[in-house]
């Protein structure tokens, strides 16, 4: 495969993603950005700005490894915590950035990290096979220096294993070993966020 037909193949499945994304409210006004890894390593990304449910071709770009724009257009600010993720896990290959109702609510109400325990669902999340499973997705506070951010979450993976992460009163990050299994993962994890605000009170 070409590079085109690769980038063409991969900017429909984050478009595709997108729809699906803004379908669930997860991406209101121009929130969010998604990413994925392109076959010769670089990585197609939203550009800034734009509405994720109505992506065209045009809206995704493409960024080298270190998130330098290789065709003049203007990725996202937080493209850093895309590629940070792309140098530590060469498994990954796609990221997704929503600003879900329940993610936001969930970093007001549990400060720190949410716990998620004994659920079946916790199986659509890679590397788990059996409910009886914890699984801890931290929570950073916000910060519009992205660079300090990185570094705080990379801290965080340096010690522990996760899934996801959530930035306080903005949006979750997660990962996948493609866009579909990113998909995947967000949309289990937003129905159990919604279990525990449940639990826990939030209506």
């Amino acid at each position: 495969m070409n590079y085109t037909d690769d980038f063409s193949q991969v900017a429909q499945q984050l478009i595709d993603a997108g729809q699906f994304i803004d379908s669930k409210g997860w991406v209101p006004a121009t929130s969010g950005n998604f990413s994925a890894r392109l076959a010769d390593g670089t990585i197609a990304i939203t550009v800034s700005g734009k509405h994720k449910g109505r992506l065209q071709t045009d809206d995704i770009m493409r960024i080298d490894g270190n998130g330098q724009s290789l065709d003049g257009k203007t990725p996202s600010a937080e493209t850093l915590l895309h590629t940070q993720l792309y140098q530590r896990f060469p498994v990954v290959h796609s990221v997704l950035h929503p600003h879900s109702l329940n993610a936001t609510l969930v970093s007001r109400v549990f400060k720190t990290e949410i716990v998620l325990e004994n659920y079946e669902l916790l199986k659509a999340l890679s590397g788990i096979s059996t409910h009886e499973s914890r699984v801890v997705i931290p929570i950073f506070a916000n910060d519009q220096n992205i660079p300090r951010l990185a570094e705080q979450v990379a801290g965080y993976l340096d010690q522990q294993h996760t899934h996801a992460y959530i930035i306080d009163g903005h949006g979750l990050y997660t990962w996948g070993n493609s866009v579909q299994e990113a998909l995947r993962h967000l949309e289990a994890l937003d129905f159990l966020f919604e279990c525990e605000l449940k639990l826990h009170g939030v209506k």
